[in-house]
């Protein structure tokens, strides 16, 4: 579909593609209320976050906006990662200061200071990130409260590698997090052997919790395997309907996940009388009763266990004082799984994205 049928079609439920629609601006249902087919890569729309913060997980790369890491071609949206070193020498990576501050506002200047993330002086043995990749949100520019997602994509193949399709809050309302929840559609690792948490592999999750420690992500977790050999070898359709009631999580149309928390999440989590509920004021599935956004990134290793220890294969220890030192060095065992053969980083390495579509299911707001 093209970019103008897009933007006819949104006009139809009151609003071009990078508005904000509100149920009611829609005349029937369901009403698609945002697509993008990626003819091109639109930046009224899609945000790129720059940071080094690695996520609050020690992740390994730097997220920055360059047209040789994240772009479109034949209607698909490439997220391809690359090294530091290719960009700004490998001496830099022990001996430079990589500085993310900007200057020029939205697409130049650093959108997450946690953890170092704006600016990094590199040493013997701390490095700096040694990847470069990119993370894209629609924050300012697109949210929704219930209703239905879904995305068409293709997951990257290499070691290491941890693509995700997910969801954050705009604006918070229960707190930081867990408190005010977080979407995983869908996140996924490049690696062909890591036992069953290859790219065979796939899972859905909700993180919730009345502040950290605090996360309650096993209750509303799912993991699941592709109807082919992988998930980097074809695309697939991973789909999210969420109502005032619960949230049904799809792949390729086969239901893997149904959360209903019953009366409450609290009462889910059985917290009981000890804290206050951060979420008494909300609805039923409060924090999952406010607006979110959504994100598309490719991460890289990091020491928060995602990656766990204990894989023969694995170059650094999550307790490692020098986790991306141990990682880079290791360079010659896992680049070559992104390369495939090629002389650069192969677009095997690269999260592919066909289309986002959003549509409200129902005539009023849930």
């Amino acid at each position: 579909m093209t970019t103008a049928v897009v933007s006819l079609i949104l006009l139809a439920c009151g609003a071009l593609a990078a508005d904000i629609v509100e149920p009611e601006d829609c005349t029937s249902f369901p009403c698609m209320i945002f697509e993008d087919n990626f003819d091109y890569l639109d930046n009224d729309i899609w945000e790129h976050e720059i940071t080094m913060s690695g996520g609050g997980n020690w992740e390994f790369q730097v997220y920055v906006n360059n047209r040789s890491i994240s772009y479109t071609r034949n209607s698909t949206l490439f997220i391809k990662p690359d090294l530091t070193s290719n960009w700004k020498g490998e001496d830099f990576l022990s001996s430079g200061t990589l500085d993310l501050w900007g200057m020029n506002g939205r697409g130049d200047v650093c959108t997450g200071n946690s953890y170092y993330g704006c600016s990094r002086v590199g040493s013997s043995s701390n490095i700096i990130n040694p990847v470069t990749s990119a993370r894209l949100r629609t924050m300012s520019n697109f949210v929704f409260r219930y209703g239905r997602i879904e995305i068409r994509a293709k997951m990257p193949r290499g070691d290491w590698l941890w693509p995700a399709i997910w969801m954050l809050p705009r604006n918070w309302p229960y707190g930081g997090w867990p408190a005010s929840g977080e979407i995983d559609i869908l996140e996924s690792r490049g690696n062909d052997d890591f036992g069953t948490l290859g790219n065979q592999y796939g899972g859905t999750t909700l993180h919730w919790g009345p502040f950290w420690p605090y996360n309650f992500f096993e209750k509303t977790h799912a993991e699941y395997s592709a109807n082919t050999s992988s998930f980097a070898d074809d695309f697939h359709v991973w789909r999210l309907d969420w109502t005032k009631d619960n949230m049904e999580f799809y792949v390729d149309d086969v239901l893997q996940l149904t959360v209903d928390p019953g009366t409450s999440f609290w009462d889910f989590a059985g917290m009981g009388p000890s804290f206050d509920n951060p979420w008494a004021a909300g609805a039923k599935m409060a924090p999952f009763d406010q607006k979110f956004y959504l994100i598309l990134n490719v991460a890289v290793g990091g020491t928060n266990g995602f990656f766990p220890d204990g894989i023969a294969s694995k170059p650094w220890s999550n307790l490692s004082p020098t986790a991306f030192l141990d990682f880079w060095n290791a360079r010659d065992e896992w680049l070559p799984s992104w390369k495939a053969g090629e002389d650069r980083i192969s677009e095997g390495a690269a999260m592919q994205v066909d289309y986002v579509r959003v549509w409200k299911m129902e005539s009023a707001e849930q």
